[in-house]
């Protein structure tokens, strides 16, 4: 997380989150419209329209559309924490309260530590046209030597070759400025919301931040479930 200034925009994100929903195809299609109400009605304030989502690939998702509970993630690829999210925490989530249908999980891209990450997310997105987002994924975090070569094509092809992957194709996929194009749509929708660093979390549109203990999270999943 970033200094004092975080913290302002911790509440700008938790007041907009409050009223983005996960629902829908992507990770939560339109925020709730603003409601209508005069001054001097007595009726609640108008909701504060949060920024519109992009779509989100399929392959870039976990669990089903019908789960009761969506957990957006954001994250970096260079962020420690968020490969502690990763490695620790999802496969718990997943094993727990995606395998039953409770939870779906959405990843969304905020490459906020520079140009590297932005390639690995890149990366990730050439690697899920060949259906292996998440095996490419895993290997990201679990792999120290792309990040040392400051993500460069080879370090990234040479990642995926070993995961299994078609390298020739991948190489080609890299090169598609669609797919940058997607990560740079989910950084902006990250930035309009004001998430201040990462791992962040939207829990069915309630802001969470940080490699919490699983245990935290099963609590706002669980309280998600009794508001549903």
């Amino acid at each position: 997380m970033r200094g004092p200034a975080a913290l302002v925009a911790v509440l700008l994100l938790v007041a907009v989150a409050a009223v983005v929903r996960v629902t829908g195809e992507g990770d939560g299609g339109a925020p709730a419209p603003p409601t209508a109400a005069s001054p001097s009605d007595g009726a609640s304030p108008p909701v504060v329209r949060g920024p519109l989502p992009p779509e989100v690939d399929p392959q870039l998702v976990l669990g089903t559309q019908e789960a009761p509970v969506t957990m957006v993630v954001f994250s970096d690829y260079q962020c420690p924490y968020c490969a502690t999210f990763a490695t620790e925490q999802q496969p718990a989530l997943v094993d727990g309260y995606v395998a039953n249908g409770t939870l779906r999980l959405v990843w969304r891209d905020y490459p906020y530590l520079g140009e590297e990450s932005v390639r690995a997310a890149v990366a990730a997105r050439a690697a899920a046209r060949q259906g292996r987002y998440w095996d490419y994924h895993e290997a990201l975090y679990a792999d120290d030597a792309w990040r040392a070569d400051g993500a460069s094509q080879q370090s990234l092809v040479r990642l995926a070759a070993e995961t299994g992957l078609d390298a020739d194709r991948f190489a080609a996929d890299l090169a598609d400025p669609a797919l940058r194009e997607a990560v740079q749509a989910d950084f902006d929708f990250a930035l309009g919301l004001g998430v201040p660093g990462t791992p962040a979390f939207l829990i069915n549109g309630t802001a969470f931040f940080g490699a919490q203990p699983v245990e935290a999270f099963e609590e706002r999943i669980e309280a998600a479930l009794e508001q549903d």
